[in-house]
């Protein structure tokens, strides 16, 4: 289901508008197409055989450098990073905020607390 998914995305990508404005984009999304169906039929044809395991699926991706499209779409990379980054600042503040709601609520304390 996975894979079909993909395969999906991939032709969604391709009826994209932006694909007959940009032929750097189109290239990119056409390569983004024919890995997935690659994908998808090499799915399918384990799928039948029977023999799905894990180290199947890295050996493929690493055969077909499926890898290389990380960096197909760099801003998306950019905003995984962001959030990650984000999320660990949330983390620390929030354990401030909660050291800062244990002391005893005086002046200083809640000046920081409302900080």
């Amino acid at each position: 289901a996975m894979s079909k998914s993909a395969v999906k995305i991939s032709s969604d990508l391709l009826a994209n508008p932006l694909c007959e404005q940009e032929p750097s984009f189109l290239e990119m999304v056409t390569a983004f197409d024919t890995a997935m169906k690659r994908m998808d039929s090499f799915n399918q044809e384990k799928v039948g055989e029977g023999s799905w395991g894990c180290q199947g699926v890295m050996e493929w991706w690493q055969c077909h450098g499926i890898m290389e499209f990380s960096s197909v779409f760099p801003s998306l990379n950019a905003a995984v990073k962001r959030r990650e980054q984000t999320l660990q600042d949330y983390k620390r503040l929030q354990s401030k905020v909660e050291k800062y709601e244990e002391k005893e609520r005086t002046g200083p304390v809640l000046a920081k607390l409302h900080q």
